[in-house]
């Protein structure tokens, strides 16, 4: 039986405990992200918006908010950015397009393989950037359309999304996870230090 977006909607109004995708027709229930990789998603969203929201580029959006793409599936990406001059006003259900830039972080009940796919499925249908991070490994891989590979950055290297983002830069991991070391000269945890 193939599903609808409304019955997604449905779906999800009388089961709202579960996150939920719809992908070539079918239900998908996406299982909790774990909480290092939330603390990376919420922390890169953060960053995003922190650059975006006073220069009004656009909406910067969790894994709460949904996309009804191209091709009717409804997905919902860890991080998402969608530029101003393309969703003017906040939709109070899911936003009928594909974001500009989508990332997903790798929690430890996700398969890289399946990551990748959905970000290549992404860009198939508009996507112009597409990021998988990987807290474990510390790497983000960054995918363009049209891209043979993906970019590659290990801990410390620099992100940049020139093509929409012009100027923003984030030193890569720098958004997390961390460990908190307590000194013995103070009480206080550095977020910084051990990671």
């Amino acid at each position: 039986m193939t599903l609808t977006v409304q019955d997604l909607q449905q779906l999800q109004a009388t089961h709202p405990d579960y996150s939920m995708e719809l992908v070539n027709g079918q239900v998908q229930v996406m299982s909790p992200s774990g909480y290092e990789a939330d603390e990376v998603s919420i922390e890169l969203a953060r960053q995003l918006a922190n650059w975006v929201r006073p220069r009004k580029l656009g909406r910067v959006t969790g894994s709460s908010a949904g996309f009804v793409l191209p091709n009717s599936d409804t997905r919902a990406p860890d991080v998402s950015f969608v530029r101003a001059e393309r969703l003017r006003n906040s939709p109070r259900s899911y936003a009928e397009l594909a974001p500009d830039l989508m990332v997903e972080v790798k929690s430890p009940s996700d398969s890289l393989a399946k990551l990748r796919q959905k970000v290549q499925g992404f860009l198939e249908l508009g996507t112009q950037v597409g990021m998988v991070i990987n807290p474990e490994t510390r790497t983000v891989e960054v995918y363009r359309p049209g891209g043979t590979a993906a970019e590659r950055l290990q801990d410390g290297d620099v992100l940049t999304v020139p093509e929409l983002l012009p100027g923003w830069r984030v030193r890569s991991l720098n958004f997390g996870p961390w460990s908190f070391k307590k000194h013995s000269h103070d009480q206080n945890l550095d977020p910084m230090d051990g990671r």
